[in-house]
Formats: C-alpha cells, sequence, structure tokens
C-alpha cells in the first residue's frame, strides 16, 4: 500500500472548515517561482504545473530504473501548493491576478536528497523534452499557522480569510504575513474535473503570539 501523506498527516492537508492554531513542521518540496495570472492558458503557471509534475513523477518512479534513492518507499505524490504574494500587499487581491507573485510546488518524501531531485532533473527532459532548469529543491521552515480548510471558488476565499483572522485574533495571535511568511494554499480538488462549488483548498496563514 503506497503511503499517502494526505492521510496520514491529516491535520495539515485535512484540517476542518473552521480555523485552527497548527505547528507545521520543516518540509522539503521541488518548486518554481513565477508572476501573473495562474488562469491564463498556456501561461507561466500552467507550464511551471508541467515541471513540477514531470519531476515528482520522474522521482516517484526512479523505483523502475537503475537509479536507486537510499530509504525509498512508495508513495502517492503529495498535492500541489503554492505561496502567493503580490508587492506592496498583505494577503491578495482576488481582482489583481495579473500582479500575482507565486511560488508552486509540490512536496517531497524526507528520503529524497538535493542528489536525488538533481539526477531527476537530468532524467526528466529526455522523457518530457522540456527544460526543467526553474525547478528548484527547497526546504520550508513554516512553523506555526492558522489554517482551515475552504469550500468553494478561489475567488470566495476571502471569506474563510477573515474567519481565520478573527480565530487567530481571538486565541491571541497577529497574522504574520511578510516576505518570508506567505499567503498559503493546498490544492486537494483538480479544477479540470471538479464544479467551483465544490473545490477543497487548504489555506494557511502565519502567526506570532
Amino acid at each position: 500500500m503506497a503511503f499517502d501523506y494526505k492521510k496520514e498527516y491529516k491535520e495539515y492537508y485535512l484540517p476542518k472548515n473552521k480555523p485552527q492554531i497548527v505547528n507545521i513542521p520543516t518540509m522539503n518540496f521541488i518548486a518554481v517561482c513565477g508572476k501573473g495570472d495562474p488562469n491564463e492558458e498556456g501561461g507561466e503557471y500552467k507550464q511551471a504545473l508541467e515541471l513540477l509534475y514531470g519531476i515528482a513523477y520522474t522521482i516517484k518512479m526512479s523505483k523502475k530504473t537503475d537509479y536507486r534513492i537510499e530509504g525509498y518507499f512508495d508513495y502517492v505524490v503529495p498535492p500541489l501548493e503554492g505561496f502567493w504574494e503580490q508587492e506592496g500587499k498583505v494577503g491578495i487581491d482576488y481582482s489583481r491576478k495579473s500582479d500575482l507573485k507565486w511560488t508552486a510546488m509540490i512536496r517531497v518524501p524526507d528520503f529524497v536528497a538535493k542528489a536525488d531531485f538533481n539526477w531527476a532533473v537530468a532524467q526528466a527532459p529526455e522523457k518530457k523534452k522540456l527544460d526543467f532548469s526553474k525547478v528548484e529543491f527547497i526546504t520550508v521552515e513554516e512553523g506555526l499557522c492558522v489554517q482551515c480548510m475552504h469550500m468553494g471558488s478561489y475567488d470566495d476565499e476571502p471569506a474563510t480569510v477573515a474567519l481565520m483572522d478573527s480565530y487567530a485574533e481571538s486565541m491571541g495571535y497577529d497574522i504574520d504575513i511578510t516576505p518570508q511568511r506567505q499567503h498559503h494554499e493546498i490544492y486537494l480538488s483538480d479544477p479540470r474535473k471538479t464544479a467551483p462549488e465544490k473545490l477543497k483548498t487548504v489555506i494557511r496563514h502565519p502567526v506570532k503570539k
């Protein structure tokens, strides 16, 4: 049975649809940074996702090659995530998507080292015929956050964010969004196959006492 991070770590990936405070451990990701409207057909964001999944599945399927990753176990590729920001603004203005700066990312298991990532970046172009040089291996120390499951369209997220802000304040925390600690989303639904009102997205904001 493949290890599924969503099921094994429900407190991080399957929160309730009411806010909660959570302490997020350090995790490793593959990531692509860019800017612009994520809905733009053929745009930079859509290209970034193709690169990310190309590397994610090259690492996962390494078990079928001669390359061996120490400590490897079979797993389900974790969900797509993203950090989002807009210059000069705390939080997100959903009416100005063209101004968005983002880091699209997918978690990798702890057994994946930088050398294994480098192997995947070298291997992937042979199958995909794409330039994977934009993909990075990053470590994220997110720490203390408020999070909530958002049900519905991405454009309706401000209502959930307002609930999170109010809850954090009631618990004695301040929202701590900075260039280093950003608005974070985890996508549990495929928007190509899911009606907008049924989309599930984890929203996470950094906080401090």
